[in-house]
């Protein structure tokens, strides 16, 4: 069974920083093409960060391009989302997503519709 768990979510002042962590289990971890994306109420989710590893380096939103970086450490079957100058407009809850026993080639799987599975959301919340 494929489980996602994300941690790290919180409450920060503008400027600061939060380091979000996705664990991953059920399956073989490396090469699997992993993202993540953030959602806020009556908008659709966006990809912000995407690991794919046939395609060269992370791919970045451009929200957030220069700011967060995404990693992972495959000895710990996780991923990490490192989040700096952290902004209101970043407030969302976020969740990781990977593509499990599909193609992970090379290109940056942006969309919502292709990762078949979910955790479950951390909250961030940036205050001005």
């Amino acid at each position: 069974q494929v489980v996602l768990v994300e941690s790290g979510g919180d409450s920060v002042q503008a400027g600061g920083s939060l380091r979000l962590s996705c664990t991953a289990s059920g399956y073989s971890f490396s090469g699997n093409c992993m993202g993540w994306f953030r959602q806020t109420p009556g908008k659709e989710r966006e990809g912000v960060a995407i690991i794919s590893p046939f395609a060269g380096s992370p791919y970045y939103a451009d929200s957030v391009k220069g700011r967060f970086t995404i990693s992972q450490d495959n000895s710990k079957n996780t991923v990490y989302l490192q989040m700096n100058s952290l902004k209101p407009e970043d407030t969302a809850m976020y969740y990781c997503a990977a593509r499990v026993g599909l193609v992970c080639g090379s290109y940056y799987y942006t969309r919502r519709t292709e990762y078949n599975y979910w955790g479950q959301g951390t909250q961030v919340t940036v205050s001005s």
